[in-house]
């Protein structure tokens, strides 16, 4: 069974050199999303995790992603007492994990930004965000099987001879952001962002010439490029509709995610409301085929502090006999302390 995962591992392999982790709950994991998001929520800090699991019918153990970030949010300078401007910090930690043959990619990112208001009132900012970290990556080659380990009778109990790299390695990072949010009280919000990440397109490959470095110059992270935008429209005191779209292009590989929320407030004193939400994913491979990929379906909860969210991507792609139909499944948390319901400076889920 292990030989079997051999192939599907070296497919993955190819995958991560082109393409990132990406998680369909985008702003419920806004420090991945943007470092311009970095200390852009309505409070004094914020702890977020969020969860991943695909391939669950496929593999014994699922194709599993998680992310888990802290930021904080701080005033820059005085207004008439109070301040205007702010900055936010923050650290970010994320996995990449097929476990079935151990290959992983982690990575922990320090990130930054500034947030400068544009006129008096505090509903209009734009946003400057940078991030540096380090990765490694890493294989168990105890759980992969090769041909000539076969013994001939009952299994692959064999030596390999098979010429094996070092199983880990690890490199740096960078990404950069910017964003604008317009979110007057009881009125059309917008908010808008772009990325650039892997500025300097690191080397991702397990093997490795130091006497020909370029030999394997292939196996390289590609600059991605992300851009999103959201509104928040207000339908009487009670709902809102919340459309947004997200746009990413790394390689060969673009995607289109576009959809709404309709956000239901529960109680107006306590500010506990529930989302419900409907999304497509457009994909483009590298052949230029352009397809409907998945199907989403989405459940968010504010419950006083809380965030909490829920999603399902139904995948309609032509690896759906593969996969056997199974999507992937999504959960987010969030906690933000010293909420301030009245300020809105980003949407949520």
């Amino acid at each position: 069974m292990k030989l079997f995962f051999l192939p599907i591992f070296c497919c993955i392999s190819l995958v991560l050199t082109a393409q990132d982790q990406h998680f369909t709950q985008f702003y419920a994991s806004p420090v991945t999303l943007n470092p311009a998001l970095t200390g852009v929520f309505p409070g004094k800090y914020r702890v977020s995790f969020i969860y991943r699991d695909q391939w669950r019918r496929v593999l014994d153990k699922p194709y599993t992603t998680f992310s888990g970030a802290a930021d904080f949010r701080f005033g820059v300078g005085r207004y008439k007492g109070s301040s205007k401007d702010y900055a936010g910090v923050g650290v970010l930690f994320y996995s990449d994990k097929v476990s079935d043959i151990g290959f992983s990619t982690s990575q922990i990112v320090i990130s930054g930004a500034f947030h400068k208001a544009l006129g008096k009132s505090k509903d209009q900012y734009l946003s400057a965000g940078y991030q540096i970290g380090v990765a490694q990556r890493n294989v168990n080659y105890d759980k992969l099987s090769f041909d000539d380990q076969f013994n001939g009778t009952d299994g692959y109990t064999g030596a390999t001879e098979e010429v094996l790299p070092e199983n880990n390695f690890a490199f740096s990072d960078m990404n950069v952001g910017i964003n604008y949010s317009y979110a007057p009280d009881r009125q059309v919000g917008i908010f808008a962002g772009a990325a650039l990440h892997h500025i300097t397109e690191p080397a991702v490959g397990f093997y490795y010439d130091p006497e020909n470095p370029d030999r394997y110059s292939q196996d390289h992270l590609f600059q991605k490029i992300t851009a999103h935008v959201g509104l928040q429209i207000p339908v009487g005191d009670y709902m809102q509709i919340i459309p947004r779209a997200l746009f990413y292009k790394q390689g060969p590989h673009t995607a289109i995610n576009a959809g709404s929320n309709i956000r239901f407030l529960v109680n107006q004193i306590s500010g506990n409301a529930i989302h419900l939400g409907g999304w497509a994913r457009l994909a483009t491979t590298e052949s230029d085929k352009k397809m409907v990929s998945s199907v989403i379906g989405m459940m968010g909860i504010e419950l006083g502090n809380f965030l909490i969210g829920f999603s399902y991507d139904a995948n309609l792609s032509g690896y759906i006999q593969a996969n056997r139909g199974q999507g992937a499944f999504e959960v987010s948390i969030a906690y933000l302390g010293e909420y301030e319901d009245d300020i809105v400076l980003c949407p949520q889920f």
